[in-house]
């Protein structure tokens, strides 16, 4: 999946995929996360929000479903 770069301290990069509702996020760290069932609202939401780690606590964290690839 394409990510697109991002300004964050704990983020480098954010991709989606609107067909199968995934999220992909890369972290700082190097470490990929897929997060389940995101809706592509909740994505623009994401890339659209001025604090990306804020909007990650309070919106994606503990509510969706992820596996680490």
């Amino acid at each position: 999946m394409e990510r697109t770069p991002v300004t964050s301290t704990d983020i480098r990069a954010i991709g989606c995929d609107a067909d199968s509702q995934t999220l992909e996020i890369e972290f700082n760290s190097g470490s990929v996360y897929d997060y389940a069932g995101v809706p592509q609202g909740e994505y623009d939401g994401f890339m659209g929000a001025d604090s990306k780690g804020k909007y990650f606590h309070a919106n994606i964290k503990n509510r969706y479903s992820f596996v680490k690839l």
